[in-house]
């Protein structure tokens, strides 16, 4: 039996958590940041979790989990 394979780019962009929620960071942070309000540009520190169908499409590309 073949191996599945693991999308490369979803081991770089998401996390998984201990309790199975996945952890992205937010998007719209690279560039042409002056056009956005500094509290917009503050609430998209850190990462966010993802939502409950978005986690899920995103575990069926990572059929091994994420290490």
């Amino acid at each position: 039996m073949p191996k599945c394979k693991t999308k490369s780019s979803v081991k770089k962009r998401f996390k998984i958590t201990a309790t199975g929620k996945v952890l992205a960071g937010p998007g719209k942070k690279r560039h042409n940041l002056s056009a956005r309000s500094q509290k917009a540009k503050r609430t998209n520190r850190g990462s966010q979790t993802l939502t409950e169908m978005d986690a899920r499409t995103v575990k069926q590309w990572t059929p091994y989990g994420l290490s």
